[in-house]
């Protein structure tokens, strides 16, 4: 008799969340503009990658998960900004993994999950690059606010805390290949 995951629940919640009533638009943009502010104020601490995308400024880049969707627009500083109202995307990624539960898994695992990329393959690269070596320093912004050895402190135990998830998810997952690769749009622009 095969068991069930104890978070199977979210494939659901997640499928009556998207049925249900929509929030307002003005919601919508305020979480994207806080999206918008989060990934700016993490590429803000690698300059690298801000060199990156300034050499793509211009360029639209379009996300998509289910029936959450992000346009963003990239700026001649190399950050992001919300793309205006239909811009057409230079780079559409749209995560394939429908079932929020099989996302977080692989998430807590650290694949990467799969992702429909097309467009144009410069810009898919360097956001590929982004999400290889891009990484919020968390500990780093908590000990701004509370000091270094609490935020050390903090950081340790979310650490362990992530370790156990990961040895819990990994305990209860088939054993499959090493990571996730991402799927790939045939056509003359998509990404490697």
């Amino acid at each position: 008799m095969a068991t069930q995951s104890p978070f199977s629940f979210l494939d659901s919640l997640a499928d009556r969340l998207a049925a249900g009533p929509q929030p307002p638009q003005w919601v919508v943009q305020e979480v994207q503009q806080r999206v918008v502010l989060l990934l700016n104020h993490v590429l803000m601490q690698e300059p690298e990658a801000m060199a990156r995308l300034a050499r793509q400024r211009g360029r639209v880049v379009s996300a998509q998960w289910r029936h959450f969707s992000l346009a963003l627009l990239i700026t001649p500083a190399g950050l992001f900004n919300r793309a205006a109202e239909g811009a057409a995307p230079d780079l559409r990624l749209e995560i394939a993994e429908n079932s929020p539960l099989a996302l977080l898994e692989a998430v807590v695992r650290g694949d990467k999950p799969p992702v429909r990329i097309e467009g144009d393959v410069q810009l898919a690269a360097e956001i590929n690059w982004l999400a290889d070596h891009v990484r919020w320093d968390l500990e780093e912004d908590l000990a701004r606010l509370i000091g270094d050895a609490p935020a050390h402190g903090v950081a340790q135990a979310v650490r362990r805390a992530a370790q156990a998830l990961r040895q819990f998810v990994g305990a209860r997952m088939p054993t499959a290949g090493s990571g996730a690769m991402p799927t790939v749009v045939p056509g003359d622009r998509t990404a490697p």
